[in-house]
């Protein structure tokens, strides 16, 4: 056992006695150390609920045969930091996240883990963790929220932030928003649509690091406590086994995952986060193969914001299996991947039918040929962009209109909300970049400020941050490279014209190239936003949304 270097022997009998002062017995100290990372805390509705989960899992792992021995993780809820300097502090803890992780299964010698995570970057981040600690691993996430109802409709948090845009552009009244603001969040769990805390975790199945139901099992049901027994009980399988994340984490996995991505309809955001979990597993994951892998996808869901379903509907219709059971009737996926369950994605898969065919379109009669997602290129994003393309309304898909230019989020939806936005323009919010931001700001203010005040088929967004997977519209982020590194965004002038068309992949601005080498000629670097703390280093190190938001290691 790997923890034998803190528990056996002679040299170990400080080690021993230190176990001791923890009461623990040396029946326990035979077993294997299964190290239980908690996400839980009090701030984050998706979180709430994980002290139960983790009671779960440790029950599971005690009667399995292992030692359950629990240690935390942070989360930040990106609901709550949007639109202020909060959501600086997003993205980057991923790395805080994926870091504190490994130091503490490292220096505790742990023989297995359970990761229990639930929200935006805790999943990747714990998934970046896994494949750098290498050691038996499972995941059990806390589950989505339910749907919120106003009005006879379903709603989510998505609806909510368009809510304060329909009241901005006086379509909805103070009461109205009220209703909404004590309807829409109903429940603990991961926010109900197909958002980026639940893209992930519907993609940690897809990736074969957790068991059927993990990203679809709302939170309040208790089949998501049988869910955490049973991931316990799996993980002591995978340690007698020595099945270890990077045997299940391989590259034909991340292609079964970015396949799932576009037949689902994920959040941008896996477009950050499925690169930087390869990296860490030693895989090289290029975006630019998305737009293969999308042009043979159906996308077979439009859950929220999408579309009118949620997580719950897609876990009555079959979840995530049901789903990968109709692609795989293309022979999209890699059956023969390696699992958590012990067996091959093929096995897993083979009798998980679709259940609703509202929910889960079927092969031959999908919403689109092509999936969710669609990277774009041209001579305003040399290095890429990433549209949701499943949540652009067709009119939109091929766009031309003026640039309306900030150079930070805030100025943008004080503009949007104060009506100086019309049809036909094209936002563009920049220096918000992984190193101008610094820290990749979400966007889902404007974007739902747009939507809210009845824009969305008519004005798109480009940026060099990025969207919750809430946004919806043309909203365009990941803009390589970033304002800040000098790229084509930061050359952009107010009234410059944009061509927008997704469909064939581009992105351009339409100035001359002797134009725009005469404005690179005059751009000076902006001093940093932030010259302290944890996001200066961060942004020191930090390195393009292409390459996945990784930090670099300097030679």
């Amino acid at each position: 056992m790997k923890s034998d270097a803190v528990k056996t022997g002679m040299q170990q009998a400080p080690h021993r006695s230190l176990f001791n002062a923890l009461g623990m017995t040396e029946e326990e100290l035979k077993k294997p150390l299964v190290g239980i990372v908690s996400s839980y805390n009090e701030i984050v509705p998706g979180h709430m609920n994980l002290d139960k989960i983790v009671e779960a899992v440790k029950l599971g792992v005690a009667m399995a045969g292992g030692t359950p021995i629990v240690f935390p993780a942070i989360t930040v809820c990106d609901g709550i930091a949007l639109g202020h300097i909060g959501m600086k502090y997003s993205l980057v803890t991923r790395d805080l996240i994926a870091d504190s992780t490994e130091c503490m299964a490292i220096a505790h010698q742990f023989d297995a883990l359970v990761m229990v995570p639930n929200c935006d970057k805790n999943v990747p981040g714990l998934l970046m963790a896994a494949a750098r600690i290498n050691v038996p691993t499972v995941f059990v996430s806390g589950g989505p929220m339910l749907a919120g109802h106003v009005k006879g409709h379903k709603t989510s948090l998505s609806s909510m932030f368009e809510a304060v845009g329909a009241y901005a552009a006086g379509k909805m009244t103070e009461e109205d928003v009220k209703e909404y603001e004590n309807k829409t969040c109903p429940t603990c769990g991961s926010c109900s649509g197909m958002y980026t805390a639940n893209s992930m975790n519907c993609l940690t199945e897809v990736l074969g690091m957790g068991l059927r139901g993990n990203g679809t099992i709302p939170a309040v049901y208790s089949e998501r406590i049988k869910l955490a027994k049973h991931a316990g009980m799996q993980v002591m399988e995978m340690y007698r086994k020595n099945i270890r994340p990077r045997d299940i984490m391989t590259k034909e996995a991340f292609m079964n995952a970015l396949t799932m991505d576009m037949a689902l309809g994920c959040s941008t955001n896996s477009m950050l986060h499925l690169p930087a979990i390869a990296h860490e597993a030693g895989v090289e994951l290029n975006v630019d193969i998305a737009n293969a892998i999308s042009a043979r996808t159906p996308n077979l869901c439009h859950l929220a914001p999408a579309g009118p379903t949620y997580i719950e509907d897609l876990n009555e219709a079959g979840g995530i299996y049901a789903v990968m059971h109709e692609i795989s009737k293309k022979g999209l996926l890699n059956l023969d991947c390696m699992t958590v369950t012990g067996k091959t994605v093929g096995e897993n898969i083979k009798d998980c039918e679709n259940k609703n065919p509202e929910v889960i379109r079927p092969i031959d009669n999908p919403y689109s040929q092509t999936g969710g997602i669609a990277i774009l290129r041209g001579n305003l994003a040399p290095d890429s962009a990433v549209v949701k393309r499943s949540a652009v309304a067709p009119e939109m898909l091929k766009h031309e209109g003026p640039a309306r230019v900030f150079d930070c989020e805030e100025d943008a939806i004080d503009a949007i909300k104060g009506g100086k936005i019309k049809e036909g323009d094209v936002v563009v919010i920049r220096y918000e970049g992984p190193k101008g931001g610094p820290g990749m700001r979400e966007m889902l203010n404007p974007t739902s400020a747009i939507a809210g005040m009845g824009l969305g088929s008519t004005v798109a967004l480009i940026t060099d941050g990025r969207f919750s997977g809430a946004s919806r519209g043309a909203s365009i982020g990941h803009v390589s490279p970033e304002a800040a590194m000098g790229g084509p965004i930061a050359l952009v002038e107010e009234g410059d014209i944009i061509s927008i068309d997704i469909d064939n992949h581009q992105l351009n601005l339409l100035v001359s190239d002797e134009e725009l080498a005469a404005r690179k000629a005059k751009w000076q670097p902006r001093e940093p936003k932030v010259t302290t703390g944890y996001l200066a280093r961060y942004a020191s190190l930090v390195t393009s949304a292409d390459k996945g938001a990784v930090l670099q290691v300097r030679k």
